[in-house]
């Protein structure tokens, strides 16, 4: 047995979600934590929604405790994962769009918060304003529809005359057709919810393996599980010039729990960074 499941093996984990997510995550943390995994019946959608009806004013660590604290109100318990996803332009390379997926498991019996985050740039996250059916087309084409679900609505950020996950060209058509025939053109956007978007589910599938590999990593202070890297600090030095640079200089790890911090050195097998990612010697 490893030490996570000595932690969490035979407990039900609640899973707070209104899309689909425990059909990836629940095989997954079911057989790396020995949890039961029960689906929390709780409207998450009072946090925030992506289309904008309910505004999301939560950064999205705070959004998924919350979620987990609707649970255990509900149900009584004390174990719960929940997600919560971001999308936007990835801030290194520009207008590349990422899908942020973060995991918080919150555990009131061991007093332990554990989350994680996957990066990814294989997202259909976009939108775009269309004023005839072949715009509409070549849209819906790129961004993998049908199987990824379309949204429509008068213009873009509008509540009015919303419709959200559309998934049949002839419904796409002919609700496109109806706002078209009032507006001058139509927003049509992806709609990112999980389960109607299997690009995201993807991607939190990866979160869920990176969180079961971040529980089973234990504590050399205590042996709570959950050890891992909580901070990364830049600053590696040139190897030209000796000015610090954005890359890595090294990583704080750190208990949940205990609050056990170490510090890893040049993680990454580098003391120096080439000078091409210097902004004094490549302004």
């Amino acid at each position: 047995m490893n030490d996570a499941k000595l932690f969490f093996e035979g407990r039900t984990l609640l899973l707070p979600t209104k899309h689909g997510k425990e059909r990836v995550l629940a095989p997954i943390l079911e057989k790396g934590l020995g949890v039961q995994v029960v689906v929390a019946d709780v409207d998450t959608d009072v946090l925030g929604t992506f289309s904008g009806e309910i505004e999301r004013t939560l950064d999205p660590v705070s959004a998924a405790l919350a979620k987990c604290r609707l649970a255990f109100e509900r149900f009584g318990a004390d174990l719960a994962v929940a997600s919560e996803g971001s999308f936007g332009p990835d801030p290194f390379v520009g207008m590349v769009p990422v899908n942020e997926e973060l995991l918080v498991l919150l555990d009131d019996k061991e007093r332990l918060q554990i989350q994680v985050a996957v990066r990814s740039t294989d997202t259909n996250f976009n939108a775009a304003e269309v004023t005839n059916r072949y715009q509409l087309e070549q849209f819906a084409t790129q961004v993998q529809f049908p199987s990824h679900a379309l949204i429509l609505r008068q213009g873009e950020g509008s509540l009015n005359k919303l419709h959200k996950g559309i998934t049949q060209w002839d419904a796409l058509f002919s609700l496109f057709d109806q706002l078209r025939a009032e507006h001058d053109s139509v927003w049509v956007e992806t709609d990112m919810r999980a389960h109607l978007n299997p690009s995201r589910m993807d991607v939190i599938a990866s979160a869920a393996h990176r969180l079961v590999a971040r529980i089973q990593s234990a504590c050399t202070a205590c042996g709570a599980p959950g050890f891992g890297i909580t901070e990364q600090v830049s600053g590696l030095p040139c190897d030209w010039c000796g000015t610090a640079t954005r890359a890595e200089l090294y990583a704080i790890s750190e208990c949940q729990r205990c609050g056990y911090r170490q510090e890893d050195w040049y993680r990454k097998g580098r003391k120096t960074e080439d000078p091409a990612y210097c902004e004094r010697c490549n302004p």
